[in-house]
């Protein structure tokens, strides 16, 4: 009998193997699947009427959300969640640690600002230390600098101020220590120290020349690397500051006032208060300003403008000022300006010593009579004056008090021009014989305890012409014109001997200096008196 019959098949078809069902069945599986993955999501279909809720279930509202269960996440974000996990458990253990030595440790110095430069130079400079954590308060104390100088302080949050009321030594190594600080929170003390080292001194010298170009030389102490920075035909006077130079030069016209950097570049010009002469300039550092003498060229005993104290701004952004007593120009036989202030002090033809400052109200304040201005001390605002009378004061700029001028042990005599600088003074002194008849000349050092020593000795036939001393007292500079009968003067406004030497004095040490040809040291505040 025949199976291939329509009773066997049904359509004649071969009846499929049991691996074919298998496979026809796996295939309507899957595509099931990818349509009800592609399939939009049906709304959800209310529960039927008869359904019980499940036991201890929530409204879908009020479920908390779940905290994702690393173990459940996918690979790559389980292993990042549990590397930031290790991170902060790392910075949290740093921080701590670091908490505990910082109490453990106390402050600990974090940066130290100071410019030994401008320190030398001047008073006033600043050395800040900043500390890695606010500090408790600290007073001047805990504070000590060696070698010894004067100082302030000023402490706020993790810094310390320390300002050096007086110019330090050049070439010097300096060590502050602060005792004992500790930090705003308490924890264990700790002492902070630092050093740093003053660089050697530059000078400028001036030197005329009688049949050439005068010229300002910079140079180190030694004068093996002088090199000039500023020459003219004919410069009558010069000052320096730490930034700048300032050159007054005669011309046939008239004198001109010029303005540079320290080695003679970007040269600019000052305007004058009309076509004249300038003598005496002087420089204020603290007020920014130059100050002079000024003539006008045409000038009878009826007009012009006859030695005129002016001042005006180094960086020439404002006109001549000319200082005025009660309206009137004040026309000045001799003046200074006030180290560490904006002050200046003068004498005017009739004897009346005046105090004036320039940038504040309060007008020319006199002061009473005087001879002459024989110095002005650094950072105390007192003035050595010689009285009408001849007596020799110390004299407060702030309100007029006075006392005697100390006198010297040994007494070498009344001086004729002091320089005073931090821990004394220098006073050039004329040698008498037992007639009163001058016998020579000498330069005395004076300490503030009054005792003094002779640092600089001319004979009768020699002169001193300048005595100066550096900013911080460590050495000074005595000008000789030798053989002074016969040294030839030049021609300029205020003629000076064409051949002048200046020797260098260490004052704190032993240090061998040079004698230097030239004159005018940058030391000096004012110009030698002819």
């Amino acid at each position: 009998m025949s199976t291939d019959g329509p009773d066997a098949g049904g359509s004649g078809e071969q009846p499929l193997t049991r691996a074919q069902l298998r496979a026809l069945r796996a295939a309507e599986t899957h595509d099931e699947t990818e349509a009800a993955l592609e399939a939009p999501p049906a709304p959800d279909a209310p529960p039927a009427p008869d359904a019980a809720p499940a036991p201890d279930a929530a409204p879908a509202l009020d479920a908390a959300p779940r905290t994702p269960d690393p173990a459940a996440a996918p690979p790559r974000e389980r292993r990042f969640t549990l590397t930031l996990l290790s991170v902060l458990g790392i910075l949290t253990l740093v921080a701590g640690a670091l908490a505990v030595v910082s109490l453990v440790q106390g402050p600990r110095l974090s940066q130290v600002q100071v410019d030994p430069a401008q320190a030398i130079e001047a008073s006033g400079s600043r050395l800040i230390l900043t500390a890695n954590q606010s500090l408790d308060a600290v007073d001047a104390e805990q504070i000590s600098v060696e070698p010894a100088v004067p100082f302030t302080v000023d402490a706020s949050g993790r810094s310390i101020g320390i300002r050096f009321t007086v110019p330090l030594h050049d070439d010097t190594t300096y060590r502050v220590a602060v005792a004992g600080v500790t930090a705003s929170g308490g924890g264990t003390e700790a002492d902070l120290e630092t050093s740093f080292r003053t660089p050697a001194s530059s000078i400028m010298l001036l030197q005329r020349s009688a049949d050439g170009a005068d010229k300002i030389f910079l140079s180190d102490l030694s004068g093996e690397k002088a090199a000039p920075v500023f020459e003219h035909p004919r410069i009558s006077d010069y000052r320096a500051t730490s930034d700048v130079l300032v050159v007054a030069v005669e011309e046939e016209e008239g004198s001109h006032l010029l303005v540079m950097n320290r080695d003679g570049s970007d040269q600019r010009e000052l305007p004058l208060p009309g076509e004249g002469y300038v003598s005496s300039v002087q420089v204020s550092d603290r007020a920014g300003l130059v100050g002079y003498s000024y003539s006008d060229r045409d000038l009878t005993e009826t007009t012009g403008r006859a030695s005129v104290l002016v001042t005006q701004a180094l960086s020439g952004t404002d006109e001549p000022r000319i200082v005025q007593i009660d309206g009137k120009d004040a026309n000045v036989a001799e003046w200074r300006f006030v180290p560490d202030s904006t002050s200046l002090l003068f004498i005017d033809f009739n004897g009346s010593l005046t105090v004036e400052d320039p940038t504040g109200d309060a007008g020319a304040q006199p002061m009473g009579t005087a001879a002459s201005i024989l110095g002005v001390n650094r950072g105390t605002y007192t003035a050595l004056i010689e009285r009408a009378d001849g007596s020799f004061v110390v004299l407060d700029l702030t309100d007029g008090a006075e006392q005697p001028l100390p006198a010297s042990d040994p007494d070498y005599g009344d001086a004729v021009g002091i320089e005073a600088f931090p821990g004394g003074t220098l006073r050039h002194v004329v040698q008498r014989d037992e007639l009163g008849m001058p016998t020579g000349q000498a330069v005395v050092r004076v300490d503030d305890q009054g005792v003094a020593s002779m640092i600089a000795e001319v004979s009768g036939e020699d002169s001193i012409l300048q005595t100066c001393v550096s900013p911080s007292g460590q050495y000074a500079a005595v000008t000789i014109a030798p053989d002074l009968a016969s040294n030839d003067y030049d021609d300029l406004l205020l003629p000076l001997p064409v051949t002048l030497h200046t020797s260098l004095i260490d004052l704190v040490g032993d240090r061998e200096l040079p004698t230097l040809s030239g004159f005018d040291i940058s030391w000096c505040r004012t110009a030698p008196l002819p």
